[in-house]
């Protein structure tokens, strides 16, 4: 009789690793070569030629020339970054002031609570271009409220804040502040509704004050949102061009031209691309260590 032999075992076969994922990954890894890292090489590659388009002939190879322009021979760039970092901590520390404000009234209950908080949060929604266009009417010297505060004796008729250069940077503030301070009180706002009510129920059958309960509840839950929002306003506050741009244009003397808007005039109006792309570089530059230094010194996230 005879014995049946049992079949070869196959060999093994390599597991090979699955292809759904990279696929479906891969349009938005496709978007930020796209459109993220080809524009930065691309800034980084023209910040070492000399281009400007209006000049054709002088265009070559420059090395570090652009950056060595900036930092030795442009007083415009050391006064642009001066005032671009009076103006980040001006406008973040006012807009976390007043809107940590607004976010604690609105927290609370009373009536017409919903209509006061779509109110505080309108401003955000209306852009800088919009924005620009209502304050500059409420800065016309003949029409705005300069022409009513001179009817008060407050002012001179004809004062104009945004020409005057002991006014024109509040007046900048005042018109920004406006449309920056519902940014703060939304986020802190979402999470002040995460704060448990027995904390302060508890904290009040102990004795402890609205002070208190403020300074050893209230803001240690709020810590990680403030920092985050601090960050993220003081990196758009830094890269503010549209209203600066059509409030003031810079002036007047370039008095409230911040860094990238002293970018975009020397590429955009100057076509000095080349240059304009060795500013852009350092101020990626800048908010890159800076960023990273508040995130490390501010300990984001520890507990």
């Amino acid at each position: 009789m005879a014995i049946a032999q049992a079949p070869p075992r196959e060999r093994a076969r390599p597991a090979r690793a699955p292809r759904t994922p990279y696929v479906l990954i891969a349009p938005a890894v496709i978007a930020m070569l796209a459109f993220l890292v080809y524009p930065m090489a691309s800034v980084v590659y023209y910040s070492l030629q000399h281009y400007n388009v209006s000049k054709p002939w002088d265009n070559a190879f420059a090395g570090l020339d652009n950056f060595r322009t900036l930092l030795f021979d442009d007083p415009l760039f050391w006064q642009s970054l001066a005032f671009s970092a009076k103006w980040v901590v001006t406008e973040v520390a006012l807009q976390l002031v007043f809107g940590l404000a607004l976010a604690l009234i609105v927290n609370e209950t009373f009536i017409g609570r919903a209509v006061s908080r779509a109110l505080v949060f309108s401003p955000w929604a209306v852009s800088g271009v919009l924005t620009t266009g209502i304050w500059v009417l409420l800065y016309n010297p003949t029409t705005g409220v300069s022409r009513y505060l001179a009817d008060l004796g407050l002012m001179n008729y004809g004062a104009a804040p945004l020409a005057n250069p002991d006014t024109v940077f509040w007046a900048a503030v005042l018109a920004e502040l406006w449309r920056g301070v519902p940014f703060f009180a939304i986020l802190l706002l979402a999470d002040l509704q995460t704060v448990s009510r027995d904390l302060y129920e508890a904290a009040s059958v102990d004795g402890a004050s609205r002070l208190r309960r403020f300074l050893h509840i209230t803001l240690p839950h709020l810590k990680d949102a403030i920092i985050l929002s601090t960050l993220l306003r003081a990196v758009w506050e830094f890269n503010n061009v549209d209203l600066l741009y059509t409030l003031t244009g810079g002036g007047p003397a370039h008095q409230t031209t911040t860094l990238p808007l002293y970018v975009a005039t020397t590429a955009a109006q100057s076509h000095n691309f080349g240059y304009g792309s060795a500013l852009t570089t350092a101020a990626f530059l800048i908010l890159t260590f800076f960023s990273i230094a508040y995130l490390r010194l501010s300990k984001f996230g520890a507990r």
